[in-house]
């Protein structure tokens, strides 16, 4: 071997984002038990598996009885294509005319809910000789996209009488899982769409994560979950008492880069935010901020772990860097580990605290961990 061979180089910040497999397979087998063996499972991977990596995740995911994945757009698709998948992918958002020969040529499934979808299918297919395979949109209560139940019978039947297309299914999306009466009601109108159908070989589909837990009844053909599979738990009505037993399978740490004490009364961070109480406190600085997807508005309010220690969070998060304080713990050195969200030995911080400081959900912070955190995936 070479004596001048150059060593190899990290490039890579000392931060990271953590995906156990071995949760999401527990997940996925957990909320089958909810369903009947013969109802089929479609997996939501949308948002680049809401921050947990779509293609990296995926075939866990079908390894687990995964019959079918959900995207958000036609690109979402094709880059599972990419990764050798293939599935039956179905893009659940709205796909522009113009995407759809992209959409046909991947074999991705697409929603559809206008006579313009329909043209443009029609005029795909006369363009390739393949018929584009659909699944009809119904708006029971969302008021986002999709047809609305009066209008959709008319609309179903045109969609069966053009042989340019082949219906896969048809679906619905529930507004208000977490809300008992609200969910009557969408599933009422829902009834009314479906009513003729019940002897086509066509998936009909309606309930998220929160109305497979909740509604059995309204499983049909095929549920669709999401954050679920991720080992978070979406709201559920309160008189809900069998809930699945989910595990997270996020874990976001960052490595110490630099440590230091400080006197009493300095400030720490932007706007010195933070001003330090204590004749010495020892300060930890890791390389996570909110360009990473940590919002600054949680400064100050959150904690990390260190050997199974909470240690505070202090100063105003910056872009690339936030500190702890770090005073109370024993033993500590450049390079050990701080875990923001997930375990450290018997300690745990789950995201829903986060979420619930900010007045939000916890999948919208998952999808907001940015892509220059380096997605490290285990099986533990």
């Amino acid at each position: 071997m070479s004596q001048h061979r150059k060593p190899i180089v990290q490039t890579r910040r000392d931060a990271w984002v953590e995906i156990n497999l071995a949760h999401l397979e527990h997940n996925i087998k957990t909320l089958k038990t909810f369903t009947s063996p013969d109802t089929k499972f479609l997996a939501v991977v949308k948002a680049d598996g809401y921050g947990h990596g779509s293609t990296m995740t995926a075939p866990t995911l079908l390894a687990s009885g995964v019959d079918m994945l959900g995207v958000a757009s036609v690109d979402e698709g094709i880059q599972l294509r990419q990764a050798g998948i293939t599935v039956p992918i179905l893009v659940l958002g709205s796909t522009p005319e113009w995407a759809i020969t992209s959409a046909i040529e991947n074999d991705i499934q697409i929603s559809v809910f206008t006579d313009s979808h329909i043209d443009a299918c029609i005029d795909t297919f006369n363009r390739l000789n393949k018929k584009p395979q659909i699944h009809i949109k119904v708006d029971t209560g969302m008021n986002r996209i999709g047809i609305f139940e009066k209008e959709a019978s008319v609309f179903i039947n045109k969609v069966l009488n053009t042989k340019e297309v082949e219906l896969k299914g048809i679906f619905s999306h529930l507004a208000c899982a977490e809300d008992f009466d609200k969910s009557e009601i969408q599933k009422q109108k829902w009834q009314n769409t479906i009513k003729d159908l019940n002897n086509k070989e066509i998936l009909k589909h309606f309930v998220n994560t929160a109305g497979l837990i909740s509604y059995k009844e309204m499983h049909y053909d095929m549920v669709r979950a999401g954050i679920g599979i991720y080992g978070l738990m979406p709201d559920l009505d309160s008189h809900i008492t069998n809930k699945p037993d989910l595990k997270p399978a996020m874990s976001l740490k960052g490595r110490i880069i630099f440590l230091k004490e400080t006197e009493k009364e300095n400030g720490v961070s932007y706007g010195h935010s933070f001003v330090t109480k204590n004749e010495v406190t020892k300060i930890a600085t890791i390389p996570v901020g909110y360009a990473d997807g940590v919002p600054r508005s949680l400064s100050n309010r959150i904690y990390g772990l260190i050997n199974g220690q909470k240690v505070k969070q202090i100063g105003n998060i910056t872009m690339d860097q936030m500190m702890f304080d770090v005073s109370n713990v024993n033993i500590v050195e450049t390079g050990d580990i701080i875990t923001l969200i997930g375990y450290d030995e018997g300690e745990s911080i789950h995201i829903d605290e986060w979420a619930n400081l900010l007045g939000t959900i916890n999948y919208e912070l998952t999808c907001q961990l940015k892509v220059r955190l380096p997605r490290v995936y285990t099986r533990d």
